[in-house]
């Protein structure tokens, strides 16, 4: 059984901010796999299927963002879930907008939400999707920003332009999804990275 987990935060203010980009990516392979989020459980909004002949469980954390750590560790405890068969997407600040990276046991990179996780299942060793959405414009030729910064930047709306760029990652990283069930996380590495 495969645990696939898009972070964001609940409710509608944050439904199309930046970082919301894993619940905007789960949302759309959701679609695209005909899986409805129709079961709460473990602090969380759940769908179930079968895909490319493996069980999947879908999941969106209803906790906020820097705790989504207690709803993945009771998913992930939950179901019996091997860590090599638990994916993350979430957005990352330090990729630019519309790249993709993926990888197995990388440190958080001060993502407060992988953060939470790594601390919960007390182990990096899980595939995560980061989806880019650099940083804030930087008109000061500062390459620094302080936390309110950040904060405000990540909680924002993408702008018309970025969401053009945001639509053609969410539909790649359906695909990149696919690609990692069926042919493994290096390849899939290989062919997103």
């Amino acid at each position: 059984m495969k645990l696939i987990v898009g972070l964001g935060n609940p409710g509608r203010e944050y439904a199309s901010t930046r970082h919301n980009a894993g619940f905007a990516c789960l949302n759309y392979f959701a679609k695209m796999q005909n899986i409805r989020f129709d079961k709460k459980q473990c602090k969380a909004r759940t769908g179930s299927g079968m895909i490319a002949g493996s069980e999947v469980i879908l999941a969106r954390p209803q906790t906020y963002m820097n705790r989504s750590g207690e709803s993945v560790g009771l998913l992930v405890n939950k179901f019996d879930i091997n860590l090599d068969d638990l994916i993350v997407i979430h957005d990352e600040l330090d990729l630019p907008l519309g790249k993709i990276r993926i990888r197995s046991g990388s440190s958080s990179g001060g993502h407060k939400g992988a953060d939470s996780i790594i601390n919960a299942l007390d182990s990096r060793n899980f595939t995560r999707i980061r989806v880019g959405i650099g940083r804030p414009d930087n008109n000061n030729s500062l390459t620094v920003f302080d936390e309110d910064e950040i904060i405000h930047y990540v909680l924002s709306d993408f702008t018309f332009d970025e969401k053009q760029i945001v639509t053609e990652v969410i539909s790649r990283i359906s695909e990149a999804i696919i690609y990692l069930l069926t042919e493994g996380l290096t390849t899939a590495m290989n062919k997103y990275n």
